[in-house]
């Protein structure tokens, strides 16, 4: 991606409409021309990433289809904004990306205290692709945002006491849980005020993280500053922890104690963005402060996050890194507004990836605040209404103690009490002020000699009202100790039933990508079949799935336990679970029996409630449905479906007075219920999947009619839809609906407007999407559509032989169908372990879409993992050069399939000729091919006699153009690249330069590889003959005898994927083989170490066993390509 283009991009903000000029907030809907770099569409194909590590969890993205493409160019275009204004601060909520906070502006300051990227600047990090950076993203249900590129639907509320809610929903797209934020500004307040409900909607337990992602602008003289009782810091999932603010111990593979000198004395500080050289994140544990945020001394100003630590004691940072690698990704990010940090504020954790529970119908509520301060320096405490900072200098020194400090005010607040004293009550120092916003105070006080800056207290007083207090002594004392999280250790290795369960369930719960719960739990029974807990974990799991016997069965395994002694069991929950699995069996009257017993425990009663009064519904039993109703509200009053159900039966019984105040209160409650907003008459505005949500309530309830019009609204909605891709399934949950109505010929023509519709990015992913689609073809088996879209969710669900049987009906029916043939062939690969079949499949798939390059992609992928030779392979892409110049990815093979036969200038050209866009998770991938091609040209042309020639390729290949995306980690070891450039310069007689090249080289330690540091690496044989160079073999011997008992070691560690990786760039979508791969690894450092010294024809032998195996192993062709030239290895 080029990243910069013609001139810079200015956001321009409109002016408050005159009408609104008197209001004490003014918010008005009114667009935003903002230059954009568009996503290009996604691509058409399910994609089944049922490995990926994304952000820690599992990045499994079905059912959203997966951009991967953003426009090399921007262009203006008007985003839908909300505009929010009062006589301090400035905001705009953007509804087309995920409802964020795009623009926070502190009016009195000049100063944006949320990072305004004046461009929409999505880079390849989002869970489906395009992400931005800037303002406040909400993340929720996951990290990040799935919806973050999605719109939210909005209604804005505006209050008689002046102030202004701008509320923004979605049902998100994995669960259809409904999470809304509002954000709030009150008149005379320069306050954002967000208040979130996270609503459970569906019938089952659902795991949820929320963090507000604030990005503020850096630079050397920003800080970021946390309570002052935090004095460790943590890393995702706990996997490792350092001091704060001062490392105190290597954090992200930084020796940062290392790095303090008399030049650079805070070089440890955590809290310095200049510190940070390579992406780190760190979280706060275990603090009892409230607040934390961001001070930019250039500027004078910052914001503040407050929030109470029992409901939010998420508290981080990130950064990409003050260093080449960051800057990098901060040009993918904007054209010209430069770095930023995230300052994330998580509810219900205190780390990344933690997931915690929402049950069947809970609502979560809680509120968040954030505002500017300005020439207070770095706060030290704060509340929603003040903040304070005190520094006491010069106790240290021998002379006069100063006391420093600055008081910040939300609203207006004359005559407030500023006072100091000592911890004992002592008065050091008073003065009453006039404060605002705009004017916060500035102090400082000579403190009596001996003066100890732990003893002062500094309060604001309003009248008789303790404003704010600040007391060191309080943070005062170690904070607990945090020990590194560990990975459990395997099922048969665990000591206890109970662990295996609670293991299991930890997996489950956090989502884990490459651990599965189930063989804990099936461990378990092993041990105990009766297991109450394991057994209904298990059956869920087959819930999820549609296995309803085998769900059945478990459930019945966990009850026999549970009523072994007591009749009346402690947990409803498997009886609660025994009900839904009977409901989609059609025994409604054991299901209602199930619930009624489940509803005996406090916890289950709500969710039973509402599930009995639907059973009730459906047989028209109107008045015991509504009491029913009416016990889960008092449970779970904020139970929106509950509420909404009971309007239409209080309808149905002529209780309209009634209805109407539920309805009033239940809109009050929440303005974006589109399902009230239905009740009430009111349009639907929302997308069609939405209204499909709501066509399962009224089914499910009984409520026929009611669903066949939002039915209806449905396929209205997804005609206009982008990448929706709801049409198909909507015309088949119209067919339900009317097979349920009894009209069956239109029941027909919807399967028949099914048929005709468009698929493309249809994909299927509920309960009730199976049901409908196992439904149509039980009336039409030969339907090719419902039986593709049905193997979509059937692999999903990893129901795989349901999946290939179901796809290969739809092929029969519809040959022409390329999804459904890719489809198979990944199957083949993942599932059957056929090659063969694999290849065929893509083969028909190419043949049904010859112009589509993702599918290109994906067979190149195919050939690259079933161990096609590069010469094949190439041939096959350049039969089709245009559509290789479509994709990044592609056309980065096609370079290092041109390296592999020798075309290196080509290879050279063609990443010349490219702007990369690279993703998060996959970085060095472009760069690495970057250096082995000017590495390459760099040898011929040494082998050549041209040095001066090898010495320019090899300065390119150190100080890579920007237009590859990309810049070197700080951790990667390049010490081939200086070694090289050292024998370039020995050549053309230049021995210092040369020996200070090869010094560079011969001290490179460790490395950087697969998004984690590395003790050693296919690098490490390049240092040693460094040393070799500079004279001291003893020291490369040394070396080469540690990178043998790396390789020793690497061979006795088992091969797994990293428990605590973070991004996993090798697992996306066919499955690897892992033993294979690091078998490969461990074959290749002996060939290097071999080569080192001197033994090249064991070298070569062991590099053309590696290639034997697998024809596209780059070290290995790069290392007999080696063996071959005597002056690139050493001698004994």
């Amino acid at each position: 991606m080029s990243t910069t283009t013609g001139d810079p991009s200015q956001l321009v903000l409109p002016p408050v409409p005159d009408h609104l000029r008197d209001r004490a907030v003014a918010v008005w809907r009114e667009p935003l021309e903002i230059d954009t770099y568009e996503p290009l569409d996604p691509d058409r194909y399910p994609m089944f990433l049922e490995s990926r590590v994304y952000q820690g969890s599992s990045g499994r993205v079905y059912p959203l289809p997966f951009h991967d493409r953003i426009s090399s160019e921007k262009r203006s275009r008007p985003w839908d904004a909300i505009h929010i204004e009062n006589e301090w601060i400035r905001l705009v909520v953007l509804p087309e990306l995920g409802g964020r906070i795009h623009i926070g502006y502190d009016k009195a300051s000049g100063y944006d205290f949320f990072y305004r990227n004046n461009v929409i600047k999505p880079a390849l990090v989002g869970l489906a692709g395009p992400w931005i950076s800037g303002g406040v993203e909400f993340n929720w249900p996951q990290h990040h945002r799935p919806g973050t590129f999605m719109p939210v639907d909005v209604e804005v509320e505006e209050r008689e006491d002046g102030s202004v809610t701008v509320w923004c929903s979605d049902h998100e797209p994995f669960h259809r849980m409904k999470g809304m934020h509002g954000v709030t500004v009150h008149p005379d307040r320069a306050v954002v005020q967000v208040d979130v409900r996270l609503h459970n909607r569906t019938e089952d337990t659902r795991t949820f993280l929320w963090w507000a992602n604030v990005a503020a602008r850096v630079h050397d003289d920003f800080q970021s500053f946390f309570p002052p009782d935090v004095s460790v810091v943590a890393d995702h999932a706990k996997r490792a922890t350092t001091g704060f603010p001062r490392a105190t111990t290597p954090y992200y593979g930084i020796d940062y104690p290392s790095r303090v000198s008399q030049d650079a004395p805070d070089a440890d500080r955590l809290d310095w963005y200049r510190n940070i050289p390579v992406p780190t994140s760190y979280m706060v544990v275990g603090s009892r402060g409230d607040f934390f945020g961001g001070y930019d001394h250039a500027a004078q100003a910052g914001f503040v996050h407050w929030a109470d630590h029992h409901v939010s004691p998420g508290k981080k940072q990130w950064t990409w890194g003050n260093a080449p690698f960051g800057w990098a990704w901060d040009e993918q990010l904007t054209d010209g507004d430069g770095p930023y940090v995230e300052l994330m504020a998580g509810v219900y954790t205190d780390n990344q990836p933690d997931f915690s529970f929402l049950a069947p119908g809970e609502t979560k509520t809680f509120t968040q605040y954030w505002y500017p301060v300005q020439k207070v320096g770095v706060v030290h405490q704060a509340t929603p209404e003040a903040a304070v900072s005190l520094v006491v200098e010069g106790a240290d020194q021998g002379g006069t103690p100063v006391a420093r400090f600055g008081v910040a005010v939300t609203s207006t607040r004359p005559g407030l009490r500023l006072r100091l004293e000592r911890s004992s009550g002592e008065e050091l120092w008073e003065e009453d002020a006039d404060l605002a916003p705009d004017r916060p105070f500035e102090g400082s006080v000579s403190l009596p000699a001996g003066a100890d800056a732990d003893q002062l207290v500094l309060r604001v007083l309003e009248g008789d009202r303790e404003l704010l207090r600040l007391d060191p002594s309080s943070a005062a004392g170690a904070q607990e100790p945090v020990e590194p999280a560990t990975e459990p250790p395997s099922p048969e290795d665990v000591d206890t039933v109970e662990e295996l369960y609670l293991t299991g369930l930890h997996l489950a719960q956090y989502r884990h990508a490459t651990r599965s719960p189930e063989p804990y739990w099936r461990e378990a029974l092993r041990r105990d079949p009766g297991d109450s807990r394991s057994a209904t974990a298990l059956a869920t799991r087959a819930y999820e799935r549609g296995e309803l016997e085998q769900a059945e069965e478990l459930l019945r395994t966990a009850l026999t336990r549970l009523v072994a002694r007591n009749p009346n069991p402690y947990d409803g929950e498997p009886l609660y679970r025994l009900g839904l699995v009977l409901v989609r069996q059609g025994r409604e009257t054991e299901a209602y029996d199930a619930f009624a017993k489940s509803a005996w425990n406090a916890a289950w009663a709500a969710p039973a409630a509402v599930a009995m009064a639907r059973s009730l519904a459906r047989r028209q039993k109107y008045e015991p449905a509504v009491v029913l109703l009416d016990q889960a509200l008092a449970k779970e009053g904020g139970h929106l479906a509950a509420r909404d159900l009971q309007v239409a039966l209080l309808r149905r019984l002529g209780q309209d007075q009634r209805a109407q105040q539920l309805l009033a209160s239940t809109l009050e409650l929440d303005p974006l219920d589109w399902w009230a907003r239905h009740l009430d008459g009111q349009p639907l505005h929302c997308d069609a999947r939405t209204c499909l949500d709501l066509v399962v309530e009224c089914t499910g309830s009984g409520l026929l009619d009611d669903a066949l019009q939002l039915v209806d609204a449905a396929v209205e909605r997804s005609h206009h839809e982008r990448w929706r891709g709801v049409e198909p399934l909507a015309h088949y949950y119209r067919a339900d609906v009317l097979t349920r109505l009894g009209r069956h010929d239109d029941a027909a023509a919807a399967r028949a407007d099914a048929r005709a519709a468009d698929p493309t990015y249809c994909f299927p992913h509920t309960l009730d999407d199976a049901a409908v689609l196992r439904l149509a073809l039980e009336a039409e088996p030969a339907d090719p559509r419902a039986a593709a879209l049905l193997g979509h969710w059937s692999y999903d669900r990893r129901r795989y032989d349901d999946a290939i049987a179901l796809w290969r009906r739809a092929v029969e029916g519809d040959p022409g169908d390329a999804v459904c043939w890719r489809n198979l062939g990944v199957a083949a690969h993942n599932v059957q372990h056929d090659a063969d079949l694999a290849v065929g499949c893509f083969e028909r798939a190419v043949a049904a879409a010859p112009d589509d390059a993702r599918l290109r992609y994906e067979a190149d992928q195919l050939a690259k993992r079933t161990d096609h030779p590069p010469a094949q392979r190439l041939k096959a892409l350049e039969d089709r050069l245009d559509l290789v110049a479509e994709r990044d990815d592609l056309s980065l093979e096609h370079a290092d399939l041109l390296l592999a036969v020798g075309r290196t200038t080509e290879a050279r050209e063609s990443l010349l000729a490219r702007h990369f866009q690279p993703w998060e998770g996959g970085e060095g991938q472009v760069l690495g091919t970057w250096e082995r091609t000017h590495l390459h040209l760099a040898r011929t042309a040494l082998a050549e006699g041209r040095p001066q020639e090898a010495q320019q390729m090899l300065e390119a290949a150190l100080e890579p153009p920007r237009h590859l995306g990309e810049g070197p980690h700080l951790l990667a070891n390049r010490s081939e690249l200086h070694l090289a450039l050292g024998d370039a310069l020995a050549a053309q007689g230049q021995p210092e330069q040369a020996a200070a090249a090869w010094r560079t080289a011969a001290e490179a330690r460790g490395d950087f590889q697969a998004m984690a540091p590395q003790p050693y690496s296919d690098k490490t044989w390049w240092s040693a003959q460094a040393w070799r160079r500079l004279g001291h073999p003893e020291r490369a011997e040394e070396l080469l005898a540690g990178l043998e008992a790396y390789a020793d070691e690497l061979q006795r560690t088992p091969a797994v994927v990293d428990y605590f990786a973070t991004s996993l760039p090798t697992l996306l979508l066919f499955g690897d083989d892992l033993g294979r791969r690091r078998q490969q690894s461990v074959d290749l450092l002996r060939a290097q170490a071999a080569a080192a010294r001197g033994h090249r024809d064991q070298a070569a032998r062991r590099a053309l066993r590696i290639l034997d195996a697998d024809p596209n192993h780059q070290g290995a062709q790069d290392l007999l390509a080696l063996t071959a030239t005597p002056s690139s290895v050493e001698e004994d």
